[in-house]
């Protein structure tokens, strides 16, 4: 999805802050709301992605530290163009998140999409502890993001949270991201009753083409072998899921949805 395609000013005067906005489908949905008009904050728990990641949305110099409180011990960046800031915070740590959003202020819409790279393993070779470990950032800093945002949404705004096609369709070896996938859709679901009228809703993403594969071995095999079932012959591109985030914070009845762009893949 180009940026030609985003209706101009449809998120002019709002807040939008990722959580896991420094690469993959966090960046390209930061680039799409900034696009819409949007004040951006991402957050990312590596420094070094943050700084690459806020230059390009900035496309200007960095203009020194960002507004509000420091954020634990990490550090803060502001850039001049398009009201793009980020923060770095450890997406692991219950109290990190807190203090993050205890100096966020206000804010209209959070998208979560944060998560390690991917480790794919059958059930017989899986270190528990590592296991355990994996849902630190994926689910439970959603859900820590979740507990701490929520009382600073503004009226009419939103949640939006990651699933992804293994809750419906895992392969062997996908148990871990299987059952982080469930257990997104069934929290998605949850906050949308308890939180009402905050819309939370998630998107459920085939694969796609982002960092998030460059630990595996095999990875260009995956998307060889996903481009020839797939319905549309390709593998998604970050930009396709960053529009779907972009419709879930613009649209204004749907709520404990989650929205599959897979390329077709749940119907092969």
């Amino acid at each position: 999805m180009g940026n030609s395609k985003i209706k101009d000013g449809v998120l002019s005067n709002k807040k939008v802050i990722i959580l896991g906005g420094s690469s993959g489908i966090g960046f390209a949905t930061a680039k799409s709301a900034l696009a819409a008009g949007a004040d951006v904050t991402i957050v990312s728990g590596n420094l070094t992605r943050l700084d690459t990641a806020l230059a390009q949305l900035a496309a200007g110099p960095e203009i020194g530290q960002a507004a509000g409180p420091e954020i634990g011990q990490a550090e803060s960046r502001e850039f001049a163009q398009a009201g793009c800031r980020g923060f770095a915070v450890d997406l692991r740590v219950e109290e990190d998140i807190k203090r993050f959003f205890e100096g966020a202020g206000v804010f209209d819409h959070l998208v979560y999409t944060a998560g390690e790279n991917l480790s794919l393993a059958e059930i017989s070779g899986t270190d528990m502890e590592q296991a355990r470990q994996f849902f630190n950032i994926r689910f439970w800093g959603a859900f820590a993001a979740v507990k701490y945002g929520a009382p600073l949404i503004n009226a009419g705004g939103s949640i939006n949270l990651t699933s992804g096609i293994a809750s419906s369709r895992p392969g062997k070896g996908w148990s871990l991201a299987s059952s982080i996938c469930g257990a997104m859709e069934g929290f998605t679901r949850a906050m949308a009753v308890e939180l009402a009228p905050i819309r939370v809703n998630c998107v459920k993403p085939g694969v796609v083409k982002t960092p998030l594969w460059d630990g595996l071995e095999n990875r260009e095999q995956l998307y060889q072998a996903t481009e020839a079932t797939l319905l549309l012959k390709r593998v998604g591109e970050a930009e396709n899921i960053a529009q779907a985030f972009l419709y879930l914070m613009t649209q204004p009845f749907g709520t404990g949805q989650a929205l599959v762009i897979d390329g077709g893949a749940e119907l092969v």
